[in-house]
């Protein structure tokens, strides 16, 4: 079985971090956590740790994963890779909250290793705001750009420009959100890969509590929801036309309760919506492109 020193370490490292984000949120929030404990018919299995209807989360989890066995042909014609013995671990987080005045936030820090002795590192993170506080963003981009480069000098803008570029909707000409980081396949210098991980990991906490603490008692109108279900059906076509994460957990036969716990309870799809001339949500579509928040 393939399963390295360094990949027993990743394992480690993301049970301890799904520990320390649920210990947080649960403190932050009355939250309604359901764990599940799932096992795969073909190797390995994960903890899924879901938040369902609690008082500030609308729906949101904390999932960890650690699967293994031949690699579906599939996956390897997308990963450019032959078809043989693989291990994959990793951590998904993704919540979304009730009110549209705090955004919704999604990362992902994951380890792969093939039989052959390839192994590489990914991950991201992105933000979904549906109303436009631009201190927040700042906040976003600031925590994550002094992580990344904190470990590999430079590394932000290149992490931020592949955000950018990976959680887009070509079909919509825009970001499902102010984006974030993104990078994957981080191969040759396992040590600083897998530091560079664990800063973006740790640093959830820092780059989005203090978000949700300044806006969980902020009221909001109908129109505030309406546009925040609008924008979560833009989160819904981006995950079941572009993600990667939800094709491989697919194709590779993984609990699909725990894939689909990304998708928000509640959206809206209306016939050629646009918002109202000079609100909020028309000055939030200008920030569903690229911009420089740090």
């Amino acid at each position: 079985m393939l399963f390295s020193s360094l990949y027993s370490e990743m394992e480690l490292y993301i049970a301890e971090l799904q520990k320390t984000i649920c210990d947080s949120l649960l403190q932050f929030d009355s939250a309604i956590t359901r764990d599940h404990s799932w096992e795969r018919q073909e190797g390995g299995g994960g903890l899924t740790r879901a938040i369902d209807d609690s008082t500030i989360f609308e729906k949101g989890g904390v999932n960890t994963s650690s699967v293994f066995g031949k690699l579906p042909e599939e996956i390897a014609k997308q990963l450019k890779v032959e078809s043989m013995q693989f291990a994959a671990c990793g951590l998904s987080l993704i919540l979304h909250p009730r009110s549209p005045r705090i955004p919704s936030i999604h990362l992902n820090v994951r380890f792969f290793e093939m039989e052959n002795g390839d192994s590489w590192f990914g991950g991201g993170t992105d933000l979904t705001p549906y109303y436009p506080h631009e201190e927040d963003f700042v906040l976003f981009h600031r925590t994550l750009k002094q992580a990344c480069e904190s470990i590999m000098p430079d590394s932000y803008e290149q992490f931020k420009r592949r955000s950018d570029e990976y959680f887009y909707l070509p079909h919509r000409g825009e970001m499902r959100g102010i984006g974030g980081i993104f990078f994957d396949y981080l191969r040759e210098d396992d040590e600083k890969h897998f530091k560079l991980v664990q800063e973006v990991g740790n640093c959830f906490l820092p780059s989005y509590l203090p978000i949700l603490k300044r806006r969980k008692d902020e009221a909001y109108s109908e129109n505030d929801r309406e546009f925040q279900l609008i924008r979560r059906g833009r989160y819904v076509e981006f995950n079941l036309l572009y993600d990667r994460g939800t094709l491989f957990g697919l194709k590779s036969h993984g609990r699909v309760e725990s894939i689909f716990m990304s998708l928000p309870p509640t959206v809206l799809f209306p016939y050629d919506w646009h918002p109202a001339k000079g609100t909020p949500h028309e000055q939030m579509m200008e920030y569903y492109q690229p911009k420089d928040w740090a």
